[in-house]
């Protein structure tokens, strides 16, 4: 990642903390957005998140499961300096769900329009496909998902 890139990704974050600051959410401490099969949600990331948050983020055990984020512990982020959008943005308080999905749709826009100008790509998966995600000698691309689709051919209706 550039500096320039970075530089742009920290403003969306910095944008998406004064948003949510500014909605004053409640924050019940119950660690429920961390666990993500437990409470029905999966956190999805971008490329470019991963790659700010795995730059300093503590060690954890590979595999990671889509259960869970682990770096919760003992309920508390210990990863939270660098956190993805999504973890600024989710709080459970039910009076906020409108302008929590008003500041997402917002925050991941400006995340897109950042790879659409410097050309990166839009990579975007559930947080454990980059948590275990490891590097390849060959130094390939090991963020980008693999892709899993097949494309069918189209079909078109005969006749007039």
């Amino acid at each position: 990642m550039t500096d320039d890139v970075r530089s742009e990704v920290l403003a969306v974050y910095a944008a998406a903390d004064a948003a949510v600051s500014a909605a004053a959410p409640r924050c019940d401490a119950s660690g429920r957005c961390c666990r993500f099969t437990e409470y029905g949600h999966t956190l999805f990331i971008s490329a470019f998140e991963a790659e700010i948050l795995l730059e300093r983020a503590p060690r954890y055990e590979q595999p990671v499961s889509r259960d869970g984020c682990p770096f919760q512990i003992d309920g508390l982020c210990s990863a939270r300096e660098n956190r993805p959008l999504g973890c600024r943005i989710y709080f459970c308080d039910p009076t906020y769900e409108p302008r929590m999905s008003e500041i997402t749709e917002e925050s991941l826009a400006a995340l897109k329009r950042i790879a659409d100008a410097h050309g990166t790509g839009w990579n975007y998966a559930p947080l454990h496909h980059f948590l275990n995600a490891r590097p390849r000698p060959d130094g390939a691309d090991t963020m980008t998902p693999p892709v899993t689709r097949v494309p069918l051919s189209v079909v078109t209706p005969s006749g007039g």
